[in-house]
C-alpha cells in the first residue's frame, strides 16, 4: 500500500479514479492541464451533455458517489422524434420505463473534482504533461494558463527547464489526446491509431421559459433526424435544453458547416430544416455564428499498460464518438473493473494491469464500433416507418420471451453485458427480426396458432445461438 500513484488528467474518470484509490487508502496526486473551472466560467461550444446509464451509476455507486450525483440528472425515458413535416413521434429506450440520464460534463466534473479532494487527492491544475518517459516512469510538466476554449498558453520560456516528475504508478486518464498514450503509441510493437470522422459538432442552447421552465418534453433526448445531419437537444435541471448540431464539414451543398458562411444561408439553413427550433432559440444565428465547430475522434492503441508501471484509462485508452452516449460510462466501467481487479488481486499491480487489459480492451474496441453504427442509426434510421416497425416488435418480443430476449441498445445502456457481447448480438437480432417482419403484420400474426408456434421455434433457436456468447 506504499505505492504512490500519479494520475494525468483531473476530468471525469481521472477524478473518479482518484477517488476509488483513496478509498484505497493510496496516496494520490492530479495533474491537470486546464485551469480549475470552479473557479472559472465554462465557455460554450464543447461540452456535449453527457447520458449516465447503468453502467457509470455502478461506478458512482462503488465510490460511495450516486447520490451526491443524482442531483445533477434527469431521467429520459426514450427519443422525442421532431420531424421534418412538423409532425413528433416518441421511442421508449427500454421495455419496463427505463432511463438514461441527462448530465451536464461541466457540473458533473466539478463534482467530482471537489469530492476526490474530500477524498484526501491532491489536484494540481494549469500543468501540462509534455512528454513521458515510458521507460523509467517520469513526466515532464510545463506550467500553462487555460483560457477556456482558446489554446493553452504556455507561461515557461523555452529555455526554462520542464518540471520532472518521477511517478511510481502513472496513470493516464488525460483524454483521446493523452501524452501517455503519445508516449506508447513510440514505443516498439505498440500499433495506434486515430479516426476522424467527416462530421462536426457545433453547441447550441435554448433556454428556460419564464412561464414555465421546460418548453419541451423534459425526460427525453430530443432528436431532429433530417438524413445527412441533426440536432439534438438535452434536459438541464433549470429548465435549459443542450442542443448539438451534427454535421459534416464540407460536403453537400447547403448541408455542411463550411457552406453556412452567411446569415443569409445560415438563417435559410435553419428555417428549412428546423423551423420548429427557432421559437425556441431566437438567437441562434448569434449562438452559431459564436459557437466553434469541433471535430470527432475514435482513438485505437493495441497496448494499455507498461510493466505494471503506468497504464491508460478512458478515452485515453479508446475515445469514442458520442453517438451511444457511452464515452463517459465506458471510462466510469474501466474504474468499475480495475477496482474490482484490486479486489481479487490484492497489491499485484502488473497482473492487475495485465487483467485490466485482457478484460477492457476488447470492450472498448467494441464500444467504438457500436457508436459509429448508433451515430447512422439516429442520423437516418429513427424516422424510416420500417426501422419503426421493428423498433415496436423489438419492445415486444422482449416483454413476451423476457428471459431471452433483449435488444442490443437494452443491453448496452441497462445491463453489464460486455460491449463485446452486445457486438455480437446484433447479426442474431437481426436475423431474427428481419424473419418476423418478412411474414408481414406482426400484432395480427400473433393472433394466429400457427405463427406463435414458428415464433416459438424462431426465439429458441436464437437462444441457442447466443447463449454461446460471454455475458459475464
Amino acid at each position: 500500500m506504499d505505492r504512490k500513484i500519479t494520475i494525468l488528467g483531473a476530468g471525469l474518470v481521472g477524478s473518479l479514479l482518484a477517488i476509488l484509490l483513496r478509498r484505497r487508502g493510496y496516496d494520490v496526486i492530479v495533474f491537470e492541464r486546464r485551469s480549475d473551472m470552479r473557479k472559472a466560467a465554462i465557455g460554450a461550444g464543447r461540452s456535449i451533455n453527457l447520458a449516465m446509464s447503468t453502467r457509470g451509476w455502478k461506478a458512482l455507486e462503488l465510490a460511495g458517489l450516486k447520490q451526491d450525483i443524482e442531483s445533477l440528472a434527469i431521467p429520459m425515458k426514450g427519443r422525442f422524434l421532431h420531424l421534418q413535416d412538423g409532425s413528433t413521434a416518441f421511442q421508449a429506450y427500454g421495455r419496463n420505463g427505463e432511463a438514461i440520464y441527462s448530465v451536464s460534463r461541466g457540473e458533473l466534473n466539478k463534482r467530482l473534482m471537489t469530492l476526490a479532494e474530500q477524498a484526501g487527492a491532491r489536484i494540481l491544475f494549469n500543468k501540462r504533461c509534455q512528454k513521458v518517459d515510458v521507460v523509467n516512469n517520469k513526466i515532464y510538466l510545463e506550467d500553462v494558463v487555460d483560457n477556456s476554449n482558446v489554446s493553452s498558453q504556455v507561461l515557461r520560456h523555452s529555455t526554462d527547464p520542464l518540471e520532472e516528475v518521477q511517478a511510481d504508478l502513472l496513470f493516464g486518464a488525460d483524454g483521446a489526446f493523452s501524452a501517455l498514450r503519445t508516449a506508447y503509441s513510440h514505443s516498439d510493437r505498440v500499433s495506434s491509431a486515430q479516426d476522424y470522422i467527416e462530421y462536426g459538432y457545433k453547441e447550441l442552447n435554448i433556454e428556460p421559459g419564464t412561464e414555465t421552465p421546460w418548453r419541451m418534453e423534459k425526460n427525453a433526448l430530443h432528436i431532429w433526424p433530417r438524413g445527412k445531419f441533426m440536432l439534438i437537444a438535452l434536459p438541464n435541471t433549470d429548465g435549459s435544453f443542450t442542443c448539438t448540431l451534427f454535421m459534416p464539414f464540407e460536403g453537400e451543398l447547403k448541408n455542411c458547416f463550411s457552406a453556412l458562411d452567411s446569415e443569409e444561408k445560415i438563417k435559410a439553413f435553419f428555417e428549412l430544416n428546423f423551423a420548429d427550433v427557432l421559437p425556441l432559440m431566437p438567437d441562434y444565428l448569434a449562438q452559431f455564428q459564436r459557437n466553434p465547430v469541433a471535430s470527432l475522434i475514435t482513438t485505437y492503441i493495441s497496448q494499455w499498460h507498461k510493466s505494471g508501471n503506468s497504464a491508460l484509462i478512458g478515452d485515453a485508452a479508446h475515445a469514442i464518438v458520442p453517438f451511444y452516449g457511452q464515452g463517459m460510462n465506458a471510462g466510469f466501467e474501466d474504474c468499475s473493473v480495475l477496482d474490482g481487479l484490486l479486489t481479487e488481486l490484492g497489491e499485484d499491480w502488473g497482473e492487475i494491469l495485465q487483467r485490466f487489459q485482457e478484460r477492457r480492451k476488447p470492450n472498448g474496441d467494441a464500444v467504438a464500433a457500436l457508436a459509429l453504427l448508433n451515430f447512422t442509426e439516429m442520423r437516418d434510421k429513427v424516422a424510416d416507418p420500417v426501422f419503426l416497425e421493428r423498433k415496436k416488435i423489438e419492445k415486444e418480443i422482449g416483454l413476451l420471451y423476457p428471459e431471452e430476449f433483449t435488444s442490443v441498445y437494452e443491453l448496452v445502456s441497462f445491463t453489464h453485458t460486455p460491449y463485446a457481447t452486445a457486438m455480437k448480438c446484433i447479426a442474431a437480432q437481426d436475423a431474427l427480426l428481419a424473419e418476423i417482419m418478412s411474414h408481414g403484420d406482426f400484432k395480427e400474426n400473433l393472433l394466429r396458432p400457427e405463427f406463435k408456434l414458428k415464433l416459438d421455434q424462431w426465439m429458441e433457436e436464437y437462444s441457442k445461438q447466443v447463449a454461446s456468447f460471454e455475458f459475464a
